[in-house]
Order: structure tokens, then C-alpha cells, then sequence
């Protein structure tokens, strides 16, 4: 019996720890919301001025309108089926254009619509990018320019 009374007694003083613990959080939010409402000036005076803000260049863009880092990108991938493309048929290698450049799009966020109606930016990207990369993708593939190799683009 002592055993129970004491380990009631204990939850007892468990409990009242946890409320003064919950009590103690709740006052220190009270103080820490209040402490940040400062006093308005006084009248007649004004609030310093805000701090100049310089404009940010955005990224910088390559003929056909991507930036740096995309035209990068679509070269790299470019690149990397250089080596397929030259082993498989050519019409095998234009389904893989078609693959690489509709990723290349989407994973950028650009605007497919644009590249279905203007399928020669592939080209002038490339052509600014990467003019090697561009010339052995258009030999392997056996196309006159990149855009040939797109269907529905």
C-alpha cells in the first residue's frame, strides 16, 4: 500500500511540473509577442530611409533565349548520346532527340509551345553553346540541322 500512495504522490508532482513547465512556455511566447511592438516615433519626425536597392542581373541568355546554365545542359545531354546515336540506325537516334530535347523542356520549365513552333532555337542554341557537340549530333543522326531531327516540335 505505501508502494501505491507513493507512486500516486509521484504523478501528482509529475503533473505539476508539466503544468509549470506549460505555463512558463506560455508566458515566455506572451513576453517574446510583445517585445517586438516598439513605440511609434514622435510626431514630426520621419522614419529613416529604407536602403537603396541595387537591380540583380538576371542569368545571362544565348541566342535562342535559355540561359548559360540550360544551353549547358542541353549540350551536355547532347553529348552524352553522341556515342548511341552513332552505334543505332538514325531514325532509332531521332526518337532519342525527340526524348532529349522534350526532357531538356521540361525539367528547364520552358515554354514547349514555343519550341513546337520554333523548332530552329534547338539550333541556335546549340550553334552558340556547343558548334562541335551540335555538328556530330547532326552526323550521326544524318540530318541537315537538329530541327530536321525533331518531329512535333
Amino acid at each position: 500500500m505505501f508502494m501505491r500512495q507513493r507512486c500516486v504522490q509521484g504523478t501528482g508532482r509529475r503533473h505539476r511540473l508539466a503544468f509549470a513547465a506549460a505555463g512558463t512556455m506560455a508566458v515566455a511566447a506572451l513576453v517574446t509577442g510583445c517585445a517586438g511592438q516598439g513605440t511609434s516615433p514622435a510626431p514630426g519626425t520621419t522614419a529613416p530611409p529604407a536602403p537603396a536597392t541595387t537591380a540583380v542581373p538576371g542569368p545571362a541568355l544565348v541566342p535562342g533565349g535559355v540561359t548559360e546554365a540550360q544551353a549547358a545542359q542541353l549540350c551536355t545531354d547532347l553529348e552524352g548520346q553522341l556515342q548511341s546515336w552513332r552505334t543505332y540506325t538514325p531514325t532509332i537516334g531521332k526518337t532519342g532527340l525527340n526524348g532529349l530535347v522534350g526532357t531538356w523542356i521540361a525539367k528547364n520549365n520552358l515554354n514547349a509551345l514555343d519550341f513546337l513552333q520554333h523548332r530552329g532555337r534547338i539550333d541556335v542554341i546549340t550553334t552558340a553553346a556547343c558548334p562541335d557537340i551540335r555538328q556530330q549530333a547532326i552526323t550521326a543522326l544524318e540530318i541537315p540541322d537538329l530541327a530536321s531531327g525533331l518531329v512535333g516540335f
